[in-house]
């Protein structure tokens, strides 16, 4: 069975595990509303890319 010939070092512990970090949410802005979104997701007003694909009923309209 293999052995490892010295301990590790923290700093090359570290030195590997830097690429391990959790990236950032790739974010987007719809240029109708201005709006900032997840990519490839509707925004809560009802954009996608420019344009408007869910209605929003008459009366949360009214209220916002």
């Amino acid at each position: 069975m293999p052995v490892q010939k010295s301990r590790r070092t923290p700093s090359t512990r570290g030195k590997r595990r830097v690429h391990d970090r959790l990236a950032k949410p790739a974010l987007s802005v719809d240029p109708q509303s201005g709006e900032t979104h997840f990519r490839h997701r509707i925004t809560p007003d009802g954009f996608y890319r420019g344009k408007r694909v869910i209605e929003k009923p008459a009366d949360e309209e009214a209220a916002s």
